[in-house]
């Protein structure tokens, strides 16, 4: 197996990339596509995508910011309405490791020109829906730029980086990857 990403993004060519299970430490699960596999200390880690679009719950408030929740349980009564909007539009909320994610037919989000792009820091993202819940209003967003999943080969799958092994080799990967980029 090739440790160099696909020539084409995984929407174009998800057949020919290999996928492996994530695994993180709550028992979740994640199905994803293998970009990268990297070496580091007799292990295998691997740089993935997740298969399904990965989305992100918003708190929205006319006058503030939408508010991002980054921890959400998977019973909470939120996801439950999310789910019901989701299915008016043929699409199913998923509960997985790492990040909440949505199946079913998308359209694909609009790039954003590189002379639009915002500083590096900021995230941009597309609303997918929009839903009322206890009276407040929320919003489920796709991340524009590329969702990045580092776990370490375990077996036929893989459990995710967390913690203090992401922390030690997080900026090894990266510098591996900035190696092969140079190779190119």
């Amino acid at each position: 197996m090739s440790p160099e990403a696909p020539s084409q993004p995984p929407s174009e060519s998800s057949a020919d990339v290999p996928t492996v299970l994530v695994h993180d430490s709550r028992g979740r699960q994640l199905l994803c596509f293998l970009e990268q596999l990297i070496p580091l200390d007799g292990h295998d880690y691997v740089l993935l995508t997740p298969v399904d679009t990965p989305v992100c719950l918003f708190r929205l408030d006319d006058d503030e910011d939408p508010e991002l929740i980054d921890t959400i349980d998977a019973t909470e009564p939120i996801l439950s309405v999310a789910d019901v909007v989701l299915q008016e539009h043929d699409l199913t909320l998923v509960r997985s490791a790492v990040t909440l994610t949505v199946s079913g037919e998308l359209d694909e989000p609009e790039e954003l020109d590189d002379d639009e792009d915002a500083d590096d820091d900021s995230e941009t993202y597309e609303l997918l829906v929009s839903f009322l819940a206890d009276e407040r209003e929320y919003g489920l967003y796709i991340p524009l730029d590329p969702f990045f999943v580092v776990a370490r080969m375990d077996g036929n799958g893989a459990v995710l980086v967390e913690g203090e092994e992401f922390e030690r080799v997080q900026p090894r990967i990266e510098a591996e990857l900035e190696e092969r980029e140079g190779d190119d």
